[in-house]
């Protein structure tokens, strides 16, 4: 018998790199946590990705929620189902929870990605999700307002997971805010000690919308150099997070190749990884060995510079300021896919609400 049982398994039991499960599939989860899997995370998208893979098993349960909330809008019956997946989730990874007292084993809740302009909304609703187990984590974006609803979030005891964060600023941005948050608790007595937040830059979005870029503005690149663009961002956000001694710990998600996992073993950071990622990973041969504090190619991190101001903006800490990060086509593209995901979500819970009379 091999002494690890993939290649992630021996990143997550040789190293203090974490990874999580990006989804709250039971079957996807449940074999990810065999692996070595310490979290999950899920988001509007991934739930309509469960719900096609697993509907035999929520179908029922969902003409159960319809009848108990007789009044209920298509909004409340898809909520109530995202809380019931989210909780499910939690009860998987309870027992790491309990094993490592409470600093890993939680599962991410996203609030509505309709409130993104709204701070109050997404502090109040994160606070809500706070209550629904032990094991909670609540997501929600960086943008301007979401910025705020972290500092008061984690004021009022969320452990957040900051996403549609792509770049160093908006990380930053997370980080200073958490700070903030924690030292409000502090003053008033409030405990910090167990709380576990993390801030997730997207890194495979950063290099899509790179990519996207390259091609609208004719620029003449190497085309590896664009798979490096998310990893650069990261390392250097990494760097800057160990400098300063945040508490909000970085967590690398939307994989698009191997080295956004091997590039980032030995970090003090989390993996959030897709179930087919994680089968790809595991299948390999690429060495596991810290690669965290290996720089990337300073010819490429300068080509990178010179040819794209996005890139420029998403690699300096001072690159944006908050009142930009709605605007930055990384976050405009994010959101626009999350709120899509959401109708998508909202369309098949209308369809067992309301049968289609003509099939």
């Amino acid at each position: 018998m091999e002494k690890y049982k993939s290649p992630l398994h021996q990143t997550a039991v040789t190293t203090v790199t974490d990874f999580w499960n990006d989804s709250c599939s039971v079957e996807e989860l449940s074999e990810a946590i065999e692996n070595g899997a310490v979290g999950a995370t899920t988001n509007p998208v991934i739930v309509v990705d469960v719900l096609k893979k697993e509907m035999s098993l929520w179908k029922d349960r969902i003409l159960e929620i319809t009848k108990e909330l007789p009044e209920g809008t298509e909004d409340d019956i898809a909520w109530k189902l995202i809380e019931e997946m989210a909780v499910k989730g939690a009860g998987l990874l309870m027992p790491v929870f309990e094993k490592e007292n409470g600093k890993k084993g939680r599962i991410s809740i996203q609030t509505n990605a309709k409130y993104y302009r709204d701070a109050r909304r997404m502090a109040d609703q994160a606070a809500y999700f706070n209550t629904l187990a032990p094991n909670m984590m609540v997501k929600m974006p960086v943008t301007k307002a979401g910025v705020k609803a972290f500092e008061e979030a984690t004021y009022r005891g969320v452990n957040i997971n900051a996403t549609v964060c792509f770049t160093v600023p908006q990380a930053v941005a997370v980080a200073e805010a958490v700070e903030r948050g924690l030292k409000r608790r502090e003053a008033e007595g409030l405990e910090t000690a167990s709380m576990t937040p993390v801030c997730t830059i997207m890194v495979g979005r950063l290099d899509d919308w790179m990519k996207v870029e390259a091609v609208r503005k004719c620029i003449d690149i190497d085309p590896e150099y664009l798979d490096w663009c998310g990893i650069a961002a990261m390392k250097n956000a990494y760097r800057i997070f160990k400098e300063r001694g945040y508490k909000t710990r970085l967590l690398a998600a939307a994989y698009r190749n191997l080295k956004q996992w091997s590039e980032f073993i030995g970090g003090d950071m989390v993996l959030t990884i897709p179930a087919g990622w994680q089968q790809k990973i595991n299948a390999s041969d690429i060495e596991v060995i810290p690669r965290m504090d290996h720089p990337v190619d300073p010819k490429i991190v300068e080509e990178l510079l010179l040819k794209f101001e996005d890139f420029r903006r998403a690699y300096y800490p001072d690159g944006m300021t908050t009142e930009e990060f709605d605007s930055y086509g990384a976050t405009a593209r994010t959101l626009r896919g999350f709120i899509k995901g959401y109708e998508e979500l909202l369309g098949i819970i209308r369809d067992l609400m309301i049968p289609n009379p003509d099939l």
